[in-house]
């Protein structure tokens, strides 16, 4: 009999070291419920690289400045420009930041692990010598910065800001970048008592709004739209200036939240709306007949955001009903989206597609998840059913980022490959996966 009890134990023991592996191998996805004791932790050994930023105030929106540092950088350490706009309590106190980052170390957990055993007698400098840097010029900015993009015209780096105040800004960056590189100028340009002014304003927009994209197929050309429908179209002119064309395209019944160019066709941009309707237009038509295709319930609720794909007849939306749809332009009048993925439990606050990969796209959302997905991705119906471990998502999720609060918007770098840089309430995240 004692044989027998010490048997009996050994097979309850085995049978719990198994229920404990089983339970360690379990697939977290963001909603399930955690224990008190638990807590979620940053797995680095997804990442290939992963960093943090605070910038004081939050800057809900940013866009990558172009350099001339290389096309497709994946050396690293990496240098990355960004211009970002804060969204300080107190009106008076907000700016338009130039940004550089530099020495966005790669991630290396073997690497990290060897420096742990090292000899506590290596310097300070050295590790200091290891860690990101941030050099930030700002340019002082009349009320909260609702949305900020930039451009390339001729030499120049240009930023579109939309103001709560329901004025657009055109901004020359020239000084702060060339203060963010040099330490000379950027001693002086910290003394100067006057901040650079805007090379432009509008104030013809009877309120405020989010919506802006600046052409990347006519320089100089910008759109913006405002929370009254209305679309106004921005032309340069000899001398610096631009035209704001008075008559708005205006087919919207309510606040226009996105806009974005066709990458392929220059007189074509799209829109999205309050009113959960997607809409085509021709710059070419008188406005008031411009609106060539609408799809007027694309969502159940607001839609929020929307993003044009570089190589594909495909529009990506993103709403306040959680869903993420695409939309093929050679299907558009049929008004269904060819794909809808409900994954985000909140909000959609951004979508972008891979600068060169035309199935992969990034969404973010209120929820606090920043998401990759791949169009191309079947799922394999054989390997499900033989992992009942396997995570109820779509196959075509490939990556599930948290640990920010809020993230209000995300942009891949076109020019540091599978990079991305994300901001929210809580700062800034730089990263690139091992998915993508």
């Amino acid at each position: 009999m004692d044989c027998t009890d010490d048997e009996s134990d050994t097979s309850d023991d085995t049978d719990n070291e198994k229920d404990e592996d089983n339970m360690g191998d379990k697939v977290y996805v963001p909603g399930e419920p955690m224990a008190d004791d638990e807590e979620l932790v940053c797995d680095d050994t997804a990442y290939v690289m992963y960093h943090q930023m605070q910038t004081g105030a939050p800057c809900l929106s940013f866009d990558v400045l172009h350099d001339s540092l290389g096309e497709t950088r994946e050396e690293y350490p990496l240098t990355m420009y960004l211009v970002a706009g804060s969204q300080a309590e107190r009106a008076h106190v907000n700016n338009v930041i130039v940004m550089k980052l530099s020495n966005l170390t790669k991630n290396s957990v073997k690497e990290k692990e060897e420096k742990e055993e090292e000899s506590d007698n290596e310097s300070d400098a050295e590790d200091d010598d290891e860690k990101p840097e941030l050099e930030a010029a700002m340019i002082r900015h009349t009320g909260s910065i609702n949305r900020i993009r930039c451009t390339c015209i001729g030499e120049r780096q240009i930023a579109a800001t939309w103001s709560e105040q329901g004025k657009v800004y055109l901004w020359d960056l020239s000084r702060p970048l060339q203060a963010v590189n040099d330490s000379q100028v950027m001693a002086a340009y910290t003394r100067e008592q006057e901040s650079p002014a805007a090379i432009f304003k509008f104030a013809g927009h009877q309120t405020e709004g989010f919506a802006m994209d600046w052409s990347p197929l006519s320089q100089g050309n910008l759109l913006t739209g405002d929370c009254m429908k209305h679309i106004h179209l921005w032309t340069p002119q000899e001398g610096g200036s631009w035209h704001v064309d008075q008559k708005s395209f205006s087919a919207h019944t309510a606040s226009v939240e996105d806009i974005q160019w066709s990458p392929n066709e220059a007189n074509v941009f799209a829109s999205c709306s309050v009113d959960k309707s997607l809409r085509i237009w021709d710059t070419r038509v008188t406005p008031s007949k411009a609106c060539m295709l609408t799809i007027p319930d694309a969502h159940d609720r607001d839609i929020n955001v929307i993003s044009w794909n570089r190589t594909e007849p495909f529009i990506v939306s993103g709403g306040d009903d959680g869903c993420i749809k695409i939309w093929d332009l050679r299907q558009f009048q049929s008004g269904q989206a060819v794909a809808v993925f409900k994954h985000h439990t909140s909000p959609i606050t951004s979508v972008q597609w891979h600068p060169t990969d035309s199935t992969v796209f990034a969404a973010a959302g209120s929820d606090d998840q920043l998401t990759l997905w791949d169009l191309s991705v079947e799922r394999d119906s054989e390997a499900a059913d033989k992992d009942n471990n396997e995570p109820s998502v779509p196959p075509q999720l490939l990556f599930i980022h948290q640990g920010q609060k809020d993230i209000k918007e995300l942009h891949w770098h076109k020019q540091c490959t599978g990079s991305i840089i994300s901001t929210a309430h809580s700062g800034f995240n730089i990263f690139r996966t091992i998915s993508v």
